[in-house]
């Protein structure tokens, strides 16, 4: 599809360009015909009238007398005619040659955003359609089980249902975090903005993740001013916090402890989370911010829960705000997560 658009869109360039340059040389060639009739009527005008000198208006080819009194030939004027076009005609093969190549190049230039941004919807889609149809499949196999099955009591149903509700529940938390990738891929009109204490989103986001914690029994140290003010939407910062820390939690053994440790200098602020989890492996670190993305180590020898979509959204809610964030980690040591925002 892209290729047959590239052609078009290359046609329709070489179109515009072609048309200008056979414009040009039309003028050009017309202009330098009626010069050489102008040539031709002046000295027949001299050859017939010796001894007048005609009235000839200022003209960007003129010559003075001398320069005129080699008599220009008809034949040497059509031969010369024929030369301008043949050279006119030789410029506008370059033209579409150079034209053509440029063209297509300008063309692929001009669709690589849209081919791409087609792509990564298409990839969305596929990923998308993909995780949904693991728990669909699933609540649809067990319904079917027991709906054929004639010994199927209250105490068995009860149980189907509690097995249905763990997977409505996992569409449910694929939906929300689709949901707000959407929303924070895009910045939207009620994007409001305010200064706010970091301590204090930090502390709300640690309630959302308290009973996690508290169930593992892992500590959060905090290294943060208690004046420190950044300035963006609080709700996404508490939303962005709640990531991180939800996934320091998830994948940290018992009694282990997470760092968080804020500083702010003369052009950004810079948070870290650190945690001492299994760690992600180096060659899973490049892709650990896509989505759906979940390495190797996270799927097979820690059962958590979770789509892979959670470093995806606090990506796009740091870029919303200006900063950066990049992650560091080496398995079985623990991970590291910086937060660049500029001031």
């Amino acid at each position: 599809m892209f290729r047959t658009t590239r052609l078009k869109l290359t046609a329709w360039y070489l179109l515009i360009i072609m048309a200008i340059s056979i414009s040009f040389s039309a003028f050009i060639y017309y202009g330098s015909s009626m010069e050489f009739d102008r040539v031709l009527r002046v000295q027949r005008f001299r050859i017939e009238h010796p001894n007048i000198r005609p009235p000839i208006k200022p003209n960007f080819l003129r010559r003075d007398e001398q320069s005129l009194s080699p008599r220009l030939d008809p034949e040497v004027a059509n031969e010369a005619r024929v030369r301008v076009l043949i050279a006119l005609f030789g410029v506008n093969v370059v033209i579409l040659l150079l034209s053509s190549l440029l063209g297509y190049f300008l063309a692929g230039r001009t669709l690589r955003p849209i081919k791409e941004m087609i792509n990564e919807q298409n990839r969305f889609v596929t990923n998308a359609s993909h995780e949904f149809n693991t728990p669909i499949t699933s609540l649809k196999t067990t319904i079917e089980v027991n709906l054929r099955d004639k010994n199927l009591n209250l105490s068995k149903a009860k149980k189907v249902l509690e097995s249905n509700l763990e997977e409505v529940n996992s569409l449910q938390l694929l939906s929300y975090g689709l949901l707000n990738l959407a929303k924070y891929q895009k910045i939207y009109g009620n994007f409001k903005s305010e200064n706010f204490l970091l301590l204090d989103v930090i502390n709300q986001a640690l309630a959302k993740i308290k009973s996690q914690a508290n169930e593992k029994r892992i500590k959060f140290k905090l290294d943060i001013s208690k004046k420190l003010t950044v300035r963006g939407n609080q709700k996404s910062f508490i939303e962005l916090f709640v990531i991180l820390f939800d996934n320091a939690v998830k994948y940290s053994r018992s009694n282990k402890q997470v760092s968080v440790l804020a500083k702010k200098t003369d052009t950004k602020i810079t948070i870290e989370v650190k945690d001492q989890g299994i760690g992600i492996a180096k060659e899973d670190v490049p892709y650990v911010f896509n989505r759906f993305y979940r390495s190797e180590e996270s799927r097979t020898k820690q059962q958590v829960g979770g789509y892979g979509l959670g470093l995806s959204i606090a990506k796009s809610i740091v870029s919303l705000h200006n900063g950066n964030i990049e992650l560091e980690s080496s398995l079985k040591k623990g991970t590291t997560v910086t937060i660049n925002i500029n001031v």
